[in-house]
């Protein structure tokens, strides 16, 4: 951890940046993804507007992953009912991405198309979260959240504002997210506000619970009075951020311009930065499993009619070709695995 800027991450590279408010219980997080966001697009063909949600998507669980003291994969999925079918967004604990969308046959969209026009023309399109740790407990099962694209004032018109909903509704914590994505950057900004006394934040030890000063006020983990009001001074800041400068600027010049008085009076903690990157986990062994799990018959029945079994990976653009006797390898031995097949496979 840092209290200045002089650690960040080298220019250019893609970033993701903690900070955290001294002065009251609120956090916050800066990402960039270009290196990253390129090496998605490059392997897809989107309409622009799936582009741009598929980005925001990505700098969004990004943001929400790098808060989770987890190990494992956080997994963002948008369901729709409209020309969008689904999006995914697979985001690990080290901050190692990959994103897929799946789309109707034939599907035009209009370059300004909404999310409501995309994924919830009828109301019935859906969000989820999945937790998904690597070393489950025995019975262990993921944690999924689910809301619908649309709260009590009406539908939702935004990733942005999806995500707030879910994480005041799930999480009961404020959150404000500013996000955005074009075919050369997705980038986004996350802050959250923690409950007044304990909490903890990932790379800072646990606090203890809030003193009291003289005042009655609650004090901040260095002693000073707690500034109730610095939640809505950083949401009317982050609420100046426009889209082309989210874009076009790094982390550290965003913190500067944003927050600069908080940063010359020593009440912003700037945290060590985390590198994202694109990594595709799928494998040859993991679809091996996928298809043991299916059984002999299924695959036999496969082979018979298509002389080999192919999977095709809709994250990364891998092909898997299992001829005849890769096939019949798969249950030389008495016992069948029973791995589950990873999301975003298909069989073709």
């Amino acid at each position: 951890m840092t209290d200045t800027l002089t650690s960040l991450a080298p220019q250019g590279a893609d970033t993701l940046q903690k900070f955290l408010f001294d002065a009251a219980p609120v956090r916050g997080e800066l990402v960039r993804l270009q290196a990253t966001w390129q090496e998605a697009l490059e392997r897809h063909h989107y309409p622009a507007p799936v582009r741009r949600l598929l980005g925001e998507m990505m700098a969004a669980a990004a943001l929400l992953s790098a808060n989770l003291k987890f190990n494992g994969a956080l997994v963002m999925q948008l369901h729709g009912d409209g020309p969008v079918r689904m999006l995914v967004v697979e985001c690990l604990s080290d901050l190692s991405l990959r994103g897929t969308a799946k789309l109707a046959d034939g599907v035009k969209l209009d370059d300004d198309a909404t999310l409501a026009d995309m994924v919830n023309v009828h109301g019935q399109g859906r969000f989820a979260i999945t937790l998904d740790p690597h070393d489950k407990l025995p019975g262990q099962q993921p944690y999924q959240g689910i809301v619908p694209l649309a709260d009590a004032h009406g539908p939702l018109g935004s990733i942005s504002a999806v995500l707030e909903h879910y994480m005041h509704a799930s999480e009961q914590l404020d959150t404000r997210l500013w996000l955005a994505a074009d075919d050369r950057v997705a980038a986004g900004m996350l802050l959250q506000k923690l409950p007044s006394y304990g909490g903890t934040l990932e790379g800072q030890p646990d606090r203890p619970p809030a003193q009291v000063g003289e005042t009655g006020a609650p004090l901040s983990a260095h002693g000073r009075a707690q500034d109730l009001d610095t939640w809505d001074r950083a949401c009317q800041l982050g609420g100046t951020l426009k889209t082309e400068e989210l874009l076009a600027e790094t982390p550290d010049t965003l913190l500067r311009r944003l927050f600069w008085e908080d940063l010359q009076a020593a009440g912003l903690r700037v945290f060590e930065p985390g590198t994202p990157r694109f990594r595709c986990s799928c494998s040859r062994t993991k679809v091996a499993n996928m298809l043991q799990s299916l059984g002999q018959a299924e695959i036999d029945d496969i082979v018979a009619e298509r002389g080999s079994v192919e999977i095709h990976c809709d994250f990364c653009g891998q092909e898997y070709r299992f001829d005849p006797v890769d096939c019949a390898g798969l249950f030389v031995e008495a016992h069948v695995a029973t791995g589950v097949g990873e999301g975003g496979h298909r069989r073709h």
